[in-house]
Parts: structure tokens; sequence; C-alpha cells
């Protein structure tokens, strides 16, 4: 200590690590816990759980934070969270020592709403929807073989290499042909909707393959755009969406004819399996191949048949003979016998005739005796005999009842022998008669 001091002192030479980790301590101290709101972008989520992602403010400043969530803190949310959304967070400001980056590890993170990009996607969704443009009917119908395929997507990225793999290994006798654009940036939706017209201007293939690589939503925002997606509904051509990854979705995929969950899916979708169609049609070569060996089989056997039995002819004639010189036999044999029975049908039948007919008469006859009888107990003049007379108005009208005459009235009258026209003087009801006249009397004013 009563050394004289030197007259510069000697810096101090930090190591990385140490230097990091003072860094880091001061982060700690400074910012030990701590709430930060923000977008959402480029969220992933490893296979370890842990969630890793970016923050950015959202009214579009270009600052952007690197974060962290592992896997315990993102098992206790409540909500999904996705590229867009606007959250708040807490958590502490680190140091990521190995690559000497800024990291929030978040402990906590609750929904704050919808970021502006997002919230865009959405009003243009519901937009497009109320339009018709993702309208399930109005899809067209995928080609079932492809012989010529069209890639719209930037020569330069992974997609067209994966979509170029897709097809050499599945389909290599469908040809390619790409119309380049730009799938990211401000000059990326004229250019899309530039590509899909000079396609349908051609009409040079079959279908459609729009494709991108995965990214943030920033990055796909050109297959948001609305002019493109309008011009994907109204291509001529089927469309095949394979944009991003499998959870990425965009308003291209909802228009176009087909979405695939990544470009190498497109191409998968696009073009069946040659190695399959070569199976399938083996498959129908070999039953059709059976099925002709078994129609050939069963011919020649029939025909190994018809042959035998042409082979003799004369023992065929011969049994034919034979045949019908037993047929002529038995006719022969037959016919007295039936001759003999069917006289002695006639016979049995007049003898028959013979005894019936006069009980028959017999029958009749008393039958008829009975109808005189009963026919001539019910004759009217035998009633009229008994001293009886039929009554009637003059008009063909029975009198049966006093209540039916008056005093001074016409009466028409048959007796057993003869008419005669008499008057009523007056009528009379007996005592069991519903009616309270007195007592009918007549006088004849004529007599036939």
């Amino acid at each position: 200590m009563n050394e004289p001091l030197q007259a510069a002192p000697q810096r101090r030479v930090w190591g990385v690590a140490a230097l990091l980790m003072a860094v880091s301590d001061s982060l700690s101290a400074r910012f030990s816990v701590c709430v930060v709101g923000g977008e959402l972008s480029g969220f992933t989520r490893a296979a370890s759980g842990h969630c890793y992602f970016s923050l950015k403010d959202a009214d579009g400043q270009s600052a952007m934070l690197r974060c962290a969530m592992f896997r315990r803190a993102a098992s206790l949310l409540d909500f999904s969270p996705a590229d867009g959304a606007l959250v708040e967070m807490r958590g502490r400001l680190t140091l990521y020592e190995p690559r000497g980056e800024l990291q929030f590890v978040v402990e906590a993170m609750r929904r704050a709403g919808a970021g502006a990009l997002y919230e865009q996607f959405l009003r243009l969704k519901a937009k497009l929807e109320v339009a018709g443009l993702f309208d399930a009917a109005s899809k067209r119908a995928l080609p079932a073989f492809p012989r010529r395929l069209g890639v719209i997507t930037s020569t330069a990225g992974a997609a067209l290499h994966d979509v170029l793999t897709a097809l050499a290994r599945r389909a290599p006798h469908v040809e390619v042909i790409i119309y380049p654009s730009p799938v990211q940036g401000e000059q990326a939706p004229p250019a899309l909707v530039a590509a899909l017209r000079v396609a349908n201007e051609r009409a040079e293939v079959d279908a459609l393959l729009l494709v991108r690589g995965g990214g943030s939503l920033e990055d796909l925002w050109a297959f948001n755009d609305e002019r493109v997606v309008r011009a994907v509904a109204a291509s001529n051509l089927p469309v095949i969406c394979g944009v991003g990854h499998e959870t990425d979705v965009t308003l291209c995929d909802l228009a176009a004819d087909l979405r695939a969950p990544t470009p190498t899916a497109a191409a998968e979708l696009a073009a069946p399996s040659r190695q399959a169609n070569l199976d399938a049609l083996a498959a129908l070569s070999a039953a059709l191949t059976r099925r002709l060996e078994q129609r050939l089989d069963m011919a020649a056997q029939r025909l190994d048949r018809l042959g035998l039995r042409l082979a003799r002819p004369t023992e065929i004639l011969t049994r034919q003979r034979r045949q019908l010189a037993l047929l002529a036999q038995r006719w022969g044999q037959a016919l007295p016998k039936l001759q003999a029975m069917q006289i002695q049908r006639l016979n049995n039948l007049e003898q028959r005739s013979r005894h019936a007919a006069p009980a028959a008469l017999r029958a009749q006859g008393m039958r008829l005796d009975s109808l005189q009888a009963r026919l001539s107990a019910l004759d009217p003049q035998r009633v009229l005999a008994r001293g009886y007379a039929w009554l009637d108005d003059g008009q063909g009208r029975a009198l049966t009842s006093v209540a039916q005459l008056s005093v001074g009235q016409q009466v028409h009258a048959v007796l057993a022998d003869g008419e005669a026209q008499m008057q009523v003087l007056a009528t009379e009801g007996s005592k069991t008669s519903p009616h309270k006249s007195k007592g009918t009397r007549t006088r004849p004013s004529a007599k036939t």
C-alpha cells in the first residue's frame, strides 16, 4: 500500500465468458422480474416442450426481442400462442451465453388481444368469405393423372427443390414448368398475380402448385394479400397451395382447390405415385390374365365334350333309333288300352244317366207341386172368396186405415165376383187403433 502508484494503471482484460457472466448478473440485478408486451412472431414449439419465438412492438417498429419459454411454464398456458397474437409476458432478462444474445426467459404469458397484422388477417378473411371465395362448391377437381404441372414459387427457395425432388421420386414422367416469382416482400403480391395470369393464359399445364417454405406471419403475408387470393380463386386451372408448415394457414390455402401442409405434400397430392400406378396396373393385368385363362379352360372343356359327342355319330344315331322304336312300341300298346278305357268310361256315364234321369224328374215334379201349393195359398182371389174386399181411393192407392177415410169420400172396392163404387157414411176406429174416429160405414153407389 505504501508503494508508489504506477504512472498508468494497467486495464483489466476480460474473458468472453466472464464478461458475459458479469453482464448477465447486471441484467438480473437490474431487471430481475419485468413485464413486457408485444406481438408474437416466429413461434415454434420444440419436441422437448420448450417454446422459442420473438416479440416485437405492435406498432410496427423494427425492435425485436428473442424469447424462450421452457416446458414447465408452457404447460401452464390456457391458450395456444400463434404468430401475430398480442401478449403480455412476465419474466427476466438474461444473456444466452453460448451465442452472447439477449434473451427474455418467459415465466408466464397471457393473451392481450390480437396483433395488428393478425387483426388485418381476420378482417380480410371475413370479407373474402362473405364474397364466396372460400366456398367448397366452387372448388375445381384435380386431374387424376396429370401430364404437366406448373410450379409458382421462388427459384432461390428450398420449396422448389422439395417439389422437384418429390415429383422426381414419385412421378418422373410428369413434366414440370416453373413460373418464377418472389414469395416475400412488397414485390411478391403483384409478381404472384402475374405468374398466375401467365399460367392461365398459356394453359400448358394440368394444375398449378403455389408453394413456399415456412416462416413467420410477416414472411407469409404475400399469400394473404387480397390480390393474390382473388387471383387464386379466379384461376381456370386447379390450384394446390402448399405454403409454410402444417400449422401455417394463409388465405390462399382457403381459396385454393386443395390445401397441402407443405410444398412436398403439395407435390405428392398433385401427382399420384408412378410405382403405385404400376402396381395397380400389374394387379389388374394379373387378374385379367387369370380370368382369361379360366374362360379359355372352360371353353376348352366344353369343346372337348362336344368333340366326344361328335366323334361317334353312328352310336348317337343308333341310340336315337332304339329310342324311337321303343316309343313306337309303347304307343302301339297304349292306344288300344286308351280306347278301351274311353269306351268303358262312356258306358259308365250312359248307365249313370239312365238311372239318374227318372229320379231327377221325380224330384223336380215334387218341387213344382210344393211351389204350386204355396202359390195357391197366396192367391188374392181366394182371400176375396172368403168375404174380404180390396179397397182403394180410386187412384190405385190401397186403403188400410180409417185415418185415410173421410165422410162422403168415394171408395173403390174389389170383391170376389166384381167391383163396386162406395161412399163413406161414417168412420169408427177399433179400440186398439191409435185413431179416435168413429166406425166406418159405406153405402154402395154402383156395382158391376
